[in-house]
């Protein structure tokens, strides 16, 4: 249940490794704003179990500047506020380099039995912009221990990060089979 082609492109490969059918469902939930991921994801497969009774996924990000605590998960509306070079200032002043994604998942299975799942995702931030031009703050975010910043390398060598709940949710559907 998203309309955003990562997730969708990551549900779709974890799931073809245990030959499990993904299909998105076309209908709209509002996003409740809450303080999780895994909160926004569990409110939204509740209501779709209930129009649908049938297994839903739904799978929320949030982005945390270690420093500040915050944005986590109102990070869209943070970043369409503060742009990249405030951002970079901001970091420079706070002298923070560290901050996180946390990855929340929720899968409602075909009985309704609720499941949720989260890992957080280690970064570093860079002081100055880098990669493919974007006015996203991809070109200031890298993972922990790596060298390149997200918009200078291709999403598919991350892709074993952003499988996880996934992959998950795949090895718990097939065990319930």
């Amino acid at each position: 249940m998203s309309k955003n082609p990562s997730k969708i492109f990551a549900a779709k490969k974890a799931f073809s490794e245990y030959e499990i059918e993904l299909r998105s469902l076309d209908f709209e939930i509002p996003e409740i704003q809450a303080d999780t991921s895994v909160e926004i994801a569990k409110y939204a497969v509740q209501q779709a179990w209930e129009i649908f009774h049938e297994p839903v996924i739904r799978e929320d990000h949030s982005f945390f500047i270690d420093e500040l605590g915050i944005p986590g998960p109102y990070m869209s509306y943070v970043e369409r506020m503060i742009d990249i070079q405030k951002l970079t200032k901001l970091l420079s002043i706070l002298n923070s380099k560290k901050g996180h994604f946390t990855v929340g998942t929720a899968y409602m299975s075909k009985k309704g039995g609720l499941h949720e799942f989260s890992f957080d995702v280690p970064i570093e931030f860079e002081s100055v912009p880098r990669g493919r031009e974007t006015t996203s703050w991809d070109r200031i975010i890298r993972l922990a221990n790596e060298t390149r910043v997200f918009t200078e390398y291709p999403e598919e060598e991350r892709m074993h990060i952003w499988t996880t709940n996934y992959r998950n949710i795949a090895n718990l559907i097939a065990s319930e089979d």
